[in-house]
C-alpha cells in the first residue's frame, strides 16, 4: 500500500494515539494477581485481567503511585495516617470511564460514589492505617477514606457515609 505523505502522517498519528490510550501514557497490560485477590473493579472499563473485570491483589496496588494523608474521622478519636493508591489513579489503571463508582464492602454495604470525587477531593483506597495493614476487625484490609481534614465540606454525612470500610469491589458505572 502506498500511502501520500499527510495520509500516512495522520495514520501514523492515529496509531501512535491509540497506542498512548486516553490517559497519556502507554498502554499496558494488566497482569494477572499472583497473590489473593483483595480488590476486584467491574464494569466500564478497558483493561482487565479476569473474564472482563479487574483482579487486585496487594502487591498490585502497591505497584501503583502511593499517598498518605493523616484526617481525623467519626470512627476515630485522633488523627489516623492512611496509605494507599487514590481511587483516579486506580481507575486509570484499568482504563476506566464511569460517571460513579458503586462500591461494596464485604458485608454487601454499597454506596455510590461520584467521579468528581475522583478528581475534586483526592479520595483514596487505603491498605494501611498508621504504616500497618488494617484486619478486617480494623475496617480493613481496604478503606475508601477521604482526607477530611483538607475542605470543610467532606466533613459531612454525605462524605462520611461514601467512606466505605472492608471494601471488596468497585463496579464503575
Amino acid at each position: 500500500m502506498n500511502l501520500s505523505q499527510p495520509v500516512r502522517r495522520h495514520w501514523l498519528a492515529a496509531v501512535a494515539l491509540s497506542w498512548l490510550g486516553l490517559h497519556g501514557g502507554p498502554a499496558a497490560a494488566l497482569d494477572a494477581p499472583s497473590g489473593k485477590v483483595i480488590l476486584t473493579l467491574s464494569g466500564k472499563l478497558a483493561q482487565s485481567n479476569d473474564n472482563g473485570s479487574a483482579a487486585f491483589d496487594l502487591a498490585m496496588l502497591q505497584a501503583l503511585p502511593q499517598h498518605s494523608f493523616a484526617t481525623r474521622t467519626p470512627w476515630f478519636s485522633q488523627p489516623r495516617k492512611f496509605t494507599g493508591v487514590l481511587l483516579r489513579d486506580l481507575v486509570d489503571a484499568v482504563g476506566g470511564s464511569a460517571a460513579s463508582l458503586r462500591a461494596i464492602a464485604l458485608n454487601d454495604y454499597r454506596v455510590d460514589i461520584p467521579a468528581d470525587d475522583l478528581r475534586l477531593h483526592g479520595a483514596m483506597v487505603a491498605y494501611l492505617m498508621d504504616d500497618k495493614p488494617m484486619t478486617v476487625r480494623e475496617r480493613g484490609p481496604l478503606l475508601v477514606i477521604y482526607p477530611f481534614d483538607d475542605a470543610p465540606e467532606l466533613r459531612t454525612a454525605i462524605y462520611y457515609s461514601r467512606a466505605i470500610w472492608q471494601l471488596r469491589s468497585l463496579e464503575l458505572r
